[in-house]
C-alpha cells in the first residue's frame, strides 16, 4: 500500500512545485489523508498537460467508461485539476502547493494542518530554494505610488483586477489553517481572488463565489486597510491574487526566517525613509511583515529584509515612508503566462 503513495509522491516531486521526501514520511501521511490507493494510482498517471479521459485511458490501457467518472470525481474532490465542459472536458495533475492543498480549504482538520505545518519547511528548503522562480511575486499595496515611477500594469493590483473577465472570491487557507492550530492572526479570511480557469474551478468546487469587479476592488481595499501583502501568482496575467501576512502565509512565514528575504522575493520596489518627516512613532515597524524596520531617532529600513510590499508606506501617519523603484537591471519582469512560470520552475529544479 505504501508503494502506491511513494509512487505518487515521486510523481508530484517531478512537477514544477516539487514534493520532496522526508526522513519521517510526513509527506506520505498527507497523501494518505487525501487519496485512496486507487485515486493515488490514477493521479500518478496525469501530467501538467490537460488530457481528455479518452487520451489518459488509451495511454494507460484503461477502460474510459470507468476512468472518466473517476477523473471527474477526483477533480471535484480537489485531487486533480479540471478544465472545459462536455466533450472538451480535460484533466491534469495538480501540484501539491498552489494546488491540492489549497483545493481542500473547506475540509481542513487540526490533524491535517499539523501535518502540513510539519512538512512546509521541507518543501520550502528542498524544492522552492532550488528554483529562483517563485510561485508568487509582490506588488505594491499602496495607491500612493510616486507619479514619476513607470508602473507596469502587471504591478498594479487594481489594473490586474479590472482586466479580469471572471473573478471568484475565496477564503485564505493560510490564515484558516493557522487558526485551526491556535496560531496566526485575526486578519480577514475572505480576501483571496481567483481569476480565469482557476476561478471556474474554485467556483464549481465550492471554494468561492463569483463576484464582479467592484466587489473585488472592495476586497482589495479591505486587504490594504488590514495591512496585508499583495501577492499575485507569478505571471503577467495571474490566476490568483492573495493578500498575505508574515505570520500565516506559507511563503512569507518561511522567508521571514531567512537572513535576507528581500533578496529572495520577486519585487521591483523597496521602502525608504525621509528622516526629516519621520516622527519615530514605530507604526511602520509594527506593520512590517519581515521585521525589516527598526526605529530609534528615526525609522531605518534594512534593504536585505525589505520585500517592497509597501505596507509601511500605507501605515505611516507622517508620510515619511515612500516607495522607491529598483534600477532597471534589478526590476522584476514576470513571465508572460503561468505555463512559462511553471516551465521555468521545472527547468531550474532540473525536472525537464
Amino acid at each position: 500500500m505504501t508503494d502506491v503513495y511513494q509512487h505518487l509522491a515521486k510523481h508530484l516531486d517531478e512537477l514544477p512545485g516539487g514534493f520532496p521526501p522526508t526522513e519521517n514520511g510526513v509527506e506520505l501521511r498527507l497523501l494518505k489523508r487525501f487519496f485512496s490507493p486507487e485515486e493515488a494510482e490514477i493521479a500518478a498517471l496525469l501530467t501538467m498537460m490537460p488530457e481528455t479521459p479518452q487520451s489518459v485511458a488509451e495511454r494507460a490501457g484503461l477502460d474510459v467508461e470507468v476512468l472518466a467518472p473517476k477523473l471527474e470525481e477526483m477533480s471535484l474532490n480537489g485531487l486533480i485539476f479540471r478544465a472545459g465542459r462536455g466533450e472538451n472536458r480535460s484533466y491534469s495533475a495538480a501540484m501539491f502547493i498552489m494546488g491540492i492543498w489549497e483545493y481542500h480549504c473547506n475540509d481542513l482538520t487540526e490533524e491535517l494542518a499539523l501535518d502540513f505545518n510539519e512538512y512546509l519547511p521541507q518543501i520550502h528548503m528542498k524544492s522552492w530554494m532550488k528554483s529562483k522562480t517563485n510561485h508568487k511575486r509582490i506588488v505594491p499595496v499602496s495607491k500612493e505610488i510616486v507619479p514619476e515611477m513607470n508602473i507596469f500594469s502587471y504591478d498594479d493590483a487594481e489594473a490586474l483586477i479590472k482586466s479580469q473577465k471572471k473573478i471568484v472570491l475565496g477564503t485564505c487557507i493560510c490564515r484558516k489553517e493557522q487558526q485551526l492550530i491556535g496560531k496566526g492572526c485575526s486578519g480577514p479570511l475572505d480576501v483571496c481572488l481567483f481569476f480565469g480557469a482557476g476561478a471556474y474551478y474554485c467556483e464549481e468546487n465550492g471554494l468561492g463565489r463569483d463576484i464582479q469587479t467592484e466587489e473585488a476592488l472592495d476586497a482589495l481595499e479591505r486587504g490594504r486597510k488590514a495591512g496585508l501583502v499583495l501577492q499575485p501568482s507569478n505571471s503577467q496575467n495571474p490566476l490568483t491574487l492573495c493578500m498575505c501576512c508574515g505570520c500565516c502565509c506559507l511563503f512569507l512565514k518561511n522567508i521571514k526566517a531567512m537572513d535576507k528575504p528581500g533578496q529572495y522575493v520577486h519585487t521591483s520596489y523597496f521602502a525608504q525613509v525621509d528622516d526629516e518627516k519621520c516622527i519615530a512613532c514605530g507604526a511602520c515597524a509594527e506593520a512590517c511583515h519581515m521585521d525589516a524596520i527598526t526605529v530609534e531617532d528615526a525609522a531605518f529600513v534594512n534593504p536585505d529584509r525589505c520585500i517592497g510590499c509597501g505596507v509601511c508606506v500605507s501605515q505611516c501617519p507622517s508620510d515619511a515612508m515612500a516607495y522607491q523603484q529598483k534600477k532597471q537591471p534589478d526590476q522584476y519582469v514576470p513571465p508572460a503566462t503561468v505555463v512559462e512560470t511553471f516551465m521555468n520552475m521545472a527547468l531550474e529544479r532540473g525536472k525537464v
